[in-house]
């Protein structure tokens, strides 16, 4: 169906972009991911009113290249999005996507204008190993790729996590280009995504030496925020930022969003919150990054209410929020008490889908609605849990579960959690048995109170104070003090002494 549907596009590309076919090889602006660019000017500077016409051009559209006729431009975006859908629904973890872009025309769009490749490599980021291998059959047609699409191709690599195929691109685009800011950017970008320090270091060092280009620009210092966000190393991080407001750079978006990330990371609460009212007050606004970025950060603070206005605000600048924060959400619930949370931890699990099953959120959910004494929502997600084959490694989560039965005085559940519990491999503590030993004992069914002492040497717990003590306990309750003082005379044999009995 694409493939019929693009090709009568062809010839009405073929009219209007005849004159945009011509080749431009000026840098495009085209910022690292993660990273804005300054290529905007900031909201303190004086803006040119907008161009009705600008807006309605592809988002990779460089502003100096040849003027592109609105209704061409849409044209070809149809036709790219179409080519771009037909890759990203190929099956298997490494397709070719060579036969997709034969079937739909993609060499004879290309001739027709050469942004269609920029167009298409932007669709193609979710799947970077895609885009790469798109990028390099585009490199075998005419006309050559230009430098904003080495640009995208070395993102695509930093997101691939492929940094050999990052520096191969680079040595490329600066071998039939002279490089700019934006190809030194991109570089460093893929480095610091791939975690290479002193490789983004040494990019950045050659950057300010390059004379071919300008000093580094106000993204070059945001990367480098960035990676030392990342690293933990907020010394670094802050001497960045210094060295950016020595540059005369104005602070961006990008650099805010660094910052704010890098103390999140750190989880220094405090200074994060500092960043995004410096924000607020000044003339940067908060993008959806920002909200979604504080969002994170007072959820794992625990700042419930804080949490909650972020929550609002990042619904209104991005819409539905997605599941990463959502199941942060849900964390900071689970671990903090607040009024209604088992209300709101229901209101966030309807956005979960069936494919968003985290174990340690699982757990955590297990042990809220223990908390609560919500036995069946509790049992439900250990049900869960078992068919994931999430494994319990915690003995303060299994308390929780056993402490919830013993409220509930619910000793068959508990013996079949425990059984639940030895098959799955799940983490065993003498309590859970000590427990099932005083819920026995409570209802005298001492000979099952005596069948736990088997399964305790079966699984090496061996018998303490309390063991006896409990076994003391069930006999009198039972009116047998014969067999009650028996048990006393065996802690005297294991040498725990005689308790204070009142």
């Amino acid at each position: 169906m694409a493939r019929r549907h693009t090709r009568p596009l062809l010839p009405l590309l073929r009219r209007h972009l005849h004159r945009s076919a011509t080749v431009y090889h000026a840098p495009g602006h085209a910022p690292p991911d993660g990273i804005h660019s300054t290529s905007f000017p900031s909201s303190s500077s004086p803006s040119p009113p907008p161009d009705p016409a600008a807006a309605r051009l592809p988002s990779s559209w460089s502003p100096a290249a040849p003027p592109l006729h609105s209704f061409a431009a849409s044209h070809l975006r149809e036709a790219v999005s179409s080519i771009a859908a037909a890759i990203l629904a190929l099956p298997g973890e490494d397709p070719d996507p060579l036969p997709a872009l034969v079937d739909h025309s993609f060499p004879t769009l290309l001739a027709v204008s050469p942004l269609a490749s920029l167009e298409l490599l932007s669709l193609l980021r979710p799947k970077p190993h895609l885009g790469l291998a798109v990028f390099s059959f585009r490199r075998t047609l005419a006309p050559p790729a230009t430098l904003p699409e080495f640009v995208l191709a070395i993102s695509l690599a930093g997101r691939a996590r492929d940094p050999p195929a990052a520096a191969a691109l680079f040595t490329d685009a600066s071998t039939a280009y002279c490089p700019d800011q934006a190809l030194y950017n991109a570089l460093m970008s893929a480095y610091m995504h791939c975690g290479l320090m002193d490789r983004c270091l040494e990019a950045f060092r050659t950057l300010e030496r390059d004379p071919r280009c300008g000093p580094p620009n106000a993204d070059s210092y945001n990367i480098l925020i960035a990676l030392f966000g990342r690293s933990l190393l907020v010394d670094h991080m802050e001497a960045v930022l210094r060295s950016l407001d020595a540059s005369g750079h104005p602070r961006t978006i990008g650099t805010y969003n660094a910052i704010i990330a890098g103390y999140l990371t750190a989880w220094m609460w405090e200074k994060m919150e500092s960043v995004f009212n410096e924000m607020v007050s000044g003339n940067v606004a908060p993008d959806k990054t920002t909200h979604l970025l504080m969002l994170r950060g007072y959820s794992h603070a625990g700042m419930i209410y804080k949490m909650e206005l972020a929550y609002e605000r990042a619904r209104q600048h991005v819409g539905e929020v997605d599941m990463v924060h959502i199941r942060a959400m849900l964390c900071a619930y689970c671990k903090f008490r607040h009024v209604d949370r088992i209300q709101k931890i229901e209101e966030l699990l309807q956005k979960l889908g069936p494919n968003d099953y985290r174990p340690w959120l699982a757990v955590l959910l297990i042990q809220a609605y223990a908390q609560e004494g919500l036995v069946e929502r509790m049992e439900q997600w250990i049900a869960e849990a078992l068919e994931h084959n999430t494994i319990v490694t915690t003995v303060h989560i299994m308390r929780s579960i056993i402490t919830s039965y013993f409220h509930c005085d619910a000793v068959e559940k508990l013996a079949h959690f425990i059984w639940q519990a030895e098959e799955a491999g799940w983490k065993l503590c003498r309590s859970l048995y000590h427990c099932k030993m005083v819920m026995y004992g409570k209802q005298h069914r001492l000979p099952e109170m005596h069948g736990v002492l088997d399964e305790m040497e079966f699984f090496r717990f061996t018998r303490t104070k309390m063991t006896f003590w409990i076994m003391y306990k069930a006999y009198m309750s039972c009116g047998r003090t014969a067999e009650a003082k028996t048990i006393l005379g065996m802690m005297g044999k294991h040498g725990f002494g005689f308790p204070h009995i009142q």
